[in-house]
């Protein structure tokens, strides 16, 4: 091992000081474009059903299509990123994301349509790891490690809401090929500036052979559980072939874990999920992602259905919670980082998520923007932000180099998952709730239409109240989990990388060092 390899806490060795801040620019922009799609399309879409004649029953594979690729792909995409190169698949992933938005956007029939947002998942499979992995290898400095993830977690927690805030400008005032156009730009520079300022570690590839068994197991495995709670919100959980799906995931993915525990070079190595502190972080993270998508669907519905927002409106009223998503980040999460334990931002920061998801419970029809939805907004964000910034630092800490990759892709599939549970869980909850508020009280109405549309619209409320609930102990549960888990305390260093070999052949060699400061 060189001499330089080891370095005392706190003290940089990472290669290309000057560049690696404006590779965080490009790195951050590719970060925000994936995060916007997955809700900037969700308002354009009742426009774009339209247009291309896509039938009721159709309609959810707008959202469905990417889910599944990216949601299914994710292991392998960070499995490619560590084999390439993070910089080659980041590069790559931006252009492939970037053609499939320009084939989305001119999209003449549904089913073209469908495609091009498979296909944004897949490539958003490879991009997404890579992005997050670059920062874990290029970052090592523990305070200048904070700093940016501080940035990428602002932007991995806020992004969902500015994706409402352009979707409602782009579809109300152009068109809602736009929401898909708009990808481009962001590629196109991500990729360019990427390609000419990123200088990536030479050490930490991983170049063994890929395990396919794995590949194959994981891929089918994590796209039967997507589609299974995608397929429970549209037809049901006693559905056949929702049980199906959950059936064979349950096969599949047991069976992945123990080809991943056989095999010589597993696409997953158990060593990633197993250490307590980044299996801690892949479950809360997942938990609180749970709780979070469920909230933006109830939420927008609420303010147009129920309060009429326009579009361009309701994407303004989330801007609190990007605000609170920042501060949370930059200047709680960042600069408390390198000073307390991980878990002690982690768990009171989903704590005061809890609180503001426990306001919403108090919606009524009526309810005061001012009053309620304001703060409640605020807590939101400054507690995800808060607890989003240490969880992605922690979720590469202490790993290898050569799985830096896999374990960046580990953090999104928890998301990813979480995102399709919750959506699917919290809607079923809330739909439930409402029909069984209108068929109680649709009957004191009377015959007036006027008194039948407030109760439909009083049940609406309610079933949103009754699925925040489930949220709210969610948060709770994910707060636990952090404070139970995550032992790690406040990193004094992370990432060490060597080369060289005892026996002087030049080989390889990675060294894992994290220096730990009680």
């Amino acid at each position: 091992m060189s001499e330089t390899a080891l370095k005392a806490p706190g003290v940089p060795h990472q290669s290309g000081d000057a560049n690696r801040w404006k590779a965080l620019v490009f790195i951050a922009l590719a970060q925000l474009m994936v995060v916007l799609d997955a809700t900037i399309v969700n308002i354009a879409l009742p426009s774009a059903q339209q247009d291309l004649g896509i039938s009721d029953g159709n309609r959810q594979w707008v959202v469905t299509a990417y889910a599944l690729a990216f949601g299914g792909l994710l292991l392998f995409g960070g499995r490619i990123a560590d084999l390439w190169g993070r910089k080659r698949a980041f590069v790559i992933g931006l252009t492939g994301f970037a053609a499939a938005s320009a084939l989305g956007g001119a999209a003449t029939s549904g089913a073209l349509l469908f495609g091009s947002r498979a296909l944004q998942g897949a490539f958003g499979a490879l991009l997404a790891p890579a992005a997050l992995s670059l920062l874990a290898v290029m970052f090592t400095d523990a305070k200048e490690r904070a700093k940016a993830f501080g940035i990428y977690g602002a932007i991995a927690g806020g992004g969902g809401a500015v994706g409402l805030i352009l979707g409602g400008f782009l579809t109300e005032y152009l068109d809602w090929r736009w929401t898909f156009f708009v990808n481009i730009p962001f590629a196109v520079v991500a990729a360019a500036g990427a390609y000419f300022v990123i200088r990536e570690p030479a050490t930490g590839r991983n170049r063994s052979p890929l395990d396919i068994p794995g590949v194959i197991l994981s891929t089918l495995g994590l796209v039967a559980l997507v589609y299974g709670f995608t397929r429970a919100e549209s037809a049901g959980w006693s559905d056949a072939l929702t049980i199906g799906m959950f059936v064979g995931s349950a096969v599949l993915l047991v069976a992945f874990v123990l080809v991943e525990s056989k095999v010589r070079a597993p696409l997953l190595p158990l060593r990633v999920v197993t250490e307590r502190n980044r299996g801690g972080v892949y479950l809360s993270l997942g938990l609180a992602i749970i709780g979070m998508f469920g909230l933006f669907l109830f939420l927008t519905y609420y303010l147009q259905i129920v309060q009429g927002y326009s579009p361009v409106k309701t994407g303004f009223a989330f801007l609190p919670m990007i605000a609170g998503m920042i501060t949370g980040s930059t200047q709680i999460g960042a600069r408390l980082m390198t000073r307390v334990p991980a878990r002690l931002l982690m768990g009171p920061g989903f704590l005061v998520a809890a609180v503001g998801m426990l306001l919403l419970t108090q919606l009524k029809t009526d309810t005061s923007y001012p009053a309620l939805l304001l703060p409640a907004m605020l807590l939101l964000g400054l507690g995800m932000g808060t607890a989003f910034m240490p969880a992605m630092s922690l979720s590469a800490q202490g790993v290898e180099p050569r799985d830096a990759g896999v374990a960046s892709a580990m953090v999104n599939t928890s998301q990813q998952v979480g995102g399709a549970i919750g959506t699917a869980l919290l809607n079923t909850i809330a739909s439930s709730a409402t029909a069984s508020y209108i068929k109680d009280h649709i009957g004191a109405a009377g015959g007036a239409r006027p008194q039948q549309q407030l109760v439909q619209v009083q049940g609406l409320v309610h079933g949103y109240t009754s699925a925040i609930w489930f949220a709210v102990g969610i948060l709770v549960l994910a707060a636990v989990i952090a404070l139970t888990f995550v032992n790690a305390g406040r990193p004094g260093s992370t990432l060490v990388t060597g080369s060289g070999s005892a026996s002087g052949e030049g080989a390889e060699q990675e060294v894992a060092v994290p220096v730990i400061a009680h």
